[in-house]
């Protein structure tokens, strides 16, 4: 049986391989034809997708058919996929430790690393780069991986740093998100490319940086579409009037909105069209929908749109599209920074519990088991999951910040039913935790919830 499957696996490969040579259209209508039987041999094997049909990462509209099945598979298993097709066909090199030649290093002045990062890095050979780094700051003799690694610490620092107007904090104040006013500086856009050959190549070089970005961006970054949650990262107020519209009938509340919204353009409102003769559009009930979506999107990408653009032509030069998008926005946070140290007992010791659970509940103590059992990469996810964010402030968990300031993580009892999955409410800090029967079941639905990522979430 195994034996007439990979014959038949052979022998789709040969056809795929056969019209992919011929015309895109046939190539597409083949494979969505077959479509079931790809997907079985893919769900049989996952990584059959990188050892022989890697074509199809390179066409978005086939590739999201079997994204999902690929994005099931462990966070680590995805890892070593994206950097041994990231660095297939590179020659080896450790220019770290044997630069071909003077012309290879990377000069730059500790007085100005920016700029002088930045013009440095514009004139490199970028397939060296890819192959290896060696950077030497002007007047000092060392080189090797740690001045590598200090070189990307500072530029971490010096991305966000708010003389060079590139990004804003984000409204909790521990993530960065693009500038819409950024052209005050006059290099914004080189600035935005640069920041993107930075994030590139830290992550094709394994080198972890000391930034973290809005969840939006980390979207942008992977071609991911924003939402309205999305919104709570730059106003969480903003955000919930969203919330708002969409739970609530407005058909009778006279609010006359339109299809037009004032936004501000460096310091002065002024009236922006989400569409075409916006102005003259009212909101109604059966068009909220797509108004609220209009509006997330001139509010994190439209305003923002020059800059996106700069910064990932300059992290597509050392990181595919195709290889990025076999994660999603929490595990290339992960990725780019690294995983962060959580403290369970100081977790459990700063955490409130509301609508009726308390912290001596059967269900709670199950939970804080089952906290204890995770990994730290599912300690992590649980994190992200509830508070939007994979770090715990300086302090510790006393110190988390939600939408109005200073907010515990807070533990919501809810009913149960069958198979129902806790939620979170990210501007709170929120988990709605299901008062399951059993350890187990609370700990399966924990994890099915966690790898569903943004499934999972809803508004305060």
């Amino acid at each position: 049986m195994n034996r007439h499957m990979e014959q038949c696996a052979f022998m789709v490969y040969v056809i795929i391989v056969f019209l992919y040579m011929m015309t895109s259209p046939r190539f597409i209508e083949f494979v969505c034809k077959h479509d079931d039987v790809l997907k079985c041999f893919v769900n049989r094997n996952p990584k059959i997708i990188f050892d022989h049909f890697h074509f199809l990462l390179e066409c978005p509209e086939l590739m999201s058919r079997f994204m999902h099945i690929i994005k099931a598979q462990p966070f680590k298993d995805r890892c070593e996929w994206f950097y041994e097709h990231l660095h297939s066909g590179q020659p080896d090199s450790d220019m770290v430790h044997r630069p071909v030649n003077e012309n290879d290093i990377l000069l730059v002045h500790r007085d100005s690393i920016f700029r002088s990062s930045c013009e440095v890095v514009s004139k490199a050979n970028c397939a060296k780069l890819k192959q290896g780094i060696a950077v030497r700051f002007h007047g000092e003799e060392g080189m090797g991986q740690g001045v590598v690694r200090e070189w990307f610490d500072i530029l971490s620092s010096e991305i966000v740093n708010p003389d060079y107007a590139l990004f804003t904090q984000s409204a909790d104040g521990t993530t960065f998100q693009p500038n819409s006013n950024s052209s005050v500086n006059p290099d914004h856009l080189n600035y935005f490319r640069f920041a993107g050959q930075i994030l590139g190549l830290a992550l094709n070089h394994r080198q972890l940086v000391n930034i973290y970005f809005t969840r939006s961006f980390y979207k942008h970054i992977l071609g991911i579409p924003v939402n309205y949650q999305d919104v709570a990262s730059i106003d969480p107020e903003y955000a919930k009037n969203l919330q708002w519209i969409l739970d609530n009938d407005i058909s009778d509340l006279g609010l006359e909105l339109t299809f037009s919204v004032e936004t501000d353009v460096f310091g002065a409102m002024e009236e922006v069209p989400l569409k075409p003769g916006g102005a003259s559009i009212l909101v109604t009930q059966e068009n909220k929908a797509e108004y609220v979506q209009l509006v997330t999107e001139l509010r994190m990408t439209r305003a923002i749109q020059p800059q996106i653009n700069a910064f990932l032509q300059g992290f597509h030069m050392f990181i595919p599209p195709s290889l990025i998008q076999l994660f999603d926005e929490y595990e290339l946070e992960l990725l780019l920074s690294g995983m962060p140290e959580i403290d369970v007992n100081d977790w459990l010791k700063n955490t409130e519990y509301t609508s009726g659970y308390e912290r001596g509940d059967q269900v709670i103590q199950w939970f804080w088991d089952v906290v204890e059992e995770l990994t730290q990469e599912e300690r992590v996810l649980l994190l992200q999951f509830v508070t939007g964010s994979s770090r715990v402030p300086h302090g510790g968990f006393a110190h988390i910040m939600g939408g109005s300031g200073l907010q515990n993580f807070t533990i919501a009892a809810v009913p149960y039913t069958a198979n129902l999955l806790p939620t979170s409410s990210t501007c709170i800090n929120m988990l709605k935790l299901p008062e399951y029967p059993s350890k187990e079941i609370l700990k399966d639905r924990l994890l099915v919830a966690l790898h569903c990522g943004s499934y999972g979430y809803t508004m305060a």
